[in-house]
């Protein structure tokens, strides 16, 4: 259901289900969660690489496993959300290494909220994002209804999920929901780029910057400055930030290890 390989720091980890349009089952959603705790537990991991085989990145819950059968109760959606979409959302939040997702095609539903989880998100210039949910009477999940408002504003949020009209991935740039927007046949390289460039840098700090980053959407400015203050205290105890002091002292450039 996915294929991963592991190189110069960075887990891919490719949704493999093209001839459903990497549509999510129950499998592929553990599938990918496993491949998510692979990548927080081991420490040659120092960037996660997300993306789709075939022409789409995501097309969301692969709706023949969950359609309604008359004469049969109603399958319980909360449940497919609670034990499939809920657990990957938390597992790319709360790794604490860089995930970096490279959408190459269609991204809808789930699919696109999953990508705009991610810390960085690349679209082809063939990708598109739509929030389907509304189409057949569902609400937006998998943190949609999260990060959609900070990311875009509550009014562009609300005519994105309630419309439900296809965003191309110039408009999708210009709203801020994915950082940039390259030609499709440069896309594996120039996203393997930036995810090997963040598995060069100092892993724990980046780890850290995100754990902020978590914490800063629902805390106030107090919290946050006290969180910032216990964060840098443990950043300034790593190894890497020592090398990083030598290196500026030394005049060369940082080998950082991730711890």
């Amino acid at each position: 259901m996915i294929l991963t390989d592991l190189r110069d720091g960075v887990l891919s980890i490719t949704l493999n289900r093209p001839d459903k349009l990497n549509s999510f089952n129950q499998a592929m959603a553990d599938a990918l969660l496993e491949a998510l705790g692979r990548a927080a537990d081991d420490g040659a991991v120092r960037a996660v690489l997300l993306t789709g085989a075939g022409r789409a990145f995501c097309a969301g819950q692969d709706l023949a496993a969950v359609k309604p059968v008359e004469g049969r109760a109603a399958p319980d959606l909360g449940d497919v959300v609670r034990r499939q979409y809920t657990p990957i959302i938390k597992g790319i939040r709360t790794i604490e290494k860089p995930v970096v997702c490279a959408v190459n095609g269609v991204a809808a539903g789930a699919g696109a909220n999953i990508a705009f989880a991610c810390d960085i998100t690349i679209a082809s210039e063939k990708a598109s994002f739509i929030q389907s949910f509304a189409k057949i009477g569902l609400i937006p999940d998998s943190g949609g209804t999260f990060f959609l408002p900070r990311l875009v504003g509550p009014q562009r949020a609300a005519a994105l999920t309630m419309l439900g009209d296809t965003l191309p991935a110039d408009r999708a740039k210009e709203l801020g929901l994915v950082m940039d927007v390259v030609p499709g046949e440069r896309l594996a390289e120039v996203s393997f780029e930036l995810a090997a460039r963040l598995a060069a840098m100092p892993t724990r700090a980046l780890g850290l910057t995100k754990r902020a980053f978590n914490a800063g959407m629902g805390n106030d400015l107090d919290a946050q400055l006290a969180l910032e203050e216990t964060l840098q205290r443990a950043a300034g105890g790593t190894a890497d930030y020592a090398e990083g002091i030598r290196a500026f002292i030394e005049k060369r450039p940082p080998v950082f290890e991730g711890r």
